[in-house]
């Protein structure tokens, strides 16, 4: 089988958007309405809904559904939204990806069947879960190759799902030494890698797109500064892209090393574009020494997170 069926690839930023709870814990629908006006005046050039960052395995299936209708409905086709329908069930993956395409999401990403430290599925049985959830679909699948999952997903193998499964065509890799992945997964694959992406808050960004990455997910604060070094690169204007990446690169590390998911949110929430940062228990809300700490490095950017609103 082809890829032919997607004739112009996906690029560029496509953040991660966080769910917005209210104080109560409940969904904030005004809230996430305006987290998505603001990545897209942000320039995102895609979004990704329902993801880790979105703390997706904290929501119930119907709040599922809901975030997925209003943010396609909201988003209004502005830009691409990829939706994440990651599960251990091949029919609930299919059937969640079945129904985000009705809904008319650009994309699907998805994590290999894992369940908990110790249940993973051979290769066969994830390459016959990948052949099931396309065979459900007309959209791409990009599979998420992250430690989270536990399971190794090898570059030769991840290549011959692409070239076999027809819907297989993007990568998000972010598993340690990603750009040699990167690298060695566009040699084996060719033409069927149509979208070998960068991921984990664009943390290793600069070595991914000298490996050929072509597209970046990372989380939603500030899609603007991560648009200033891809743009730069992809125009063939590697030194000022490296001179962007130093620059926005202690707000990436201090979100991947110190904010986590809540870096997002807290960002969004100082400059007044959602009304509540909560994240939904048991996580914990952020450290306030840590909250002080990014925003002390965010400041020194001026994003546009911080005066959008």
């Amino acid at each position: 089988m082809t890829n032919d069926n997607h004739k112009s690839a996906y690029r560029g930023v496509f953040p991660v958007a966080p769910t917005i709870f209210d104080e109560q814990g409940n969904l904030d629908l005004d809230g996430q309405r305006r987290c998505l006006d603001f990545m897209i005046d942000a320039g995102s050039d895609g979004i990704c809904i329902l993801a880790n960052f979105s703390e997706q395995f904290v929501l119930s299936d119907d709040e599922r559904t809901v975030l997925i209708n209003t943010a396609l409905e909201h988003v209004a086709g502005r830009v691409p939204v990829i939706v994440t329908t990651s599960h251990f069930s091949s029919r609930i993956c299919a059937e969640r990806s079945r129904s985000a395409q009705d809904a008319g999401a650009a994309m699907v990403m998805i994590m290999p069947p894992y369940h908990g430290a110790t249940f993973r599925v051979a290769e066969r049985g994830i390459e016959a879960f990948f052949k099931v959830v396309s065979d459900a679909i007309d959209i791409p699948i990009m599979i998420q190759d992250a430690p989270v999952s536990g399971t190794t997903l090898s570059a030769p193998f991840l290549a011959k799902m692409a070239k076999e499964i027809d819907n297989v065509s993007y990568f998000k890799i972010e598993v340690p030494q990603a750009a040699a992945k990167l690298r060695e997964l566009i040699e084996l694959g060719g033409s069927a890698i149509l979208g070998p992406w960068d991921g984990e808050e664009a943390i290793t960004l600069m070595a991914d797109l000298d490996a050929g990455a072509t597209g970046a997910m990372t989380g939603g604060g500030f899609p603007d500064g991560i648009r200033k070094i891809i743009d730069a690169y992809q125009a063939g204007h590697h030194e000022q892209a490296a001179e962007h990446y130093q620059q926005w690169l202690p707000l990436i590390n201090f979100e991947n090393r110190q904010g986590g998911l809540a870096t997002c949110k807290t960002l969004m929430r100082e400059g007044g574009i959602i009304s509540c940062d909560a994240v939904r228990h048991p996580l914990q809300p952020m450290h306030p020494a840590t909250r002080a700490g990014l925003m002390q490095i965010a400041r020194r950017l001026d994003p546009l997170v911080l005066r959008w609103a």
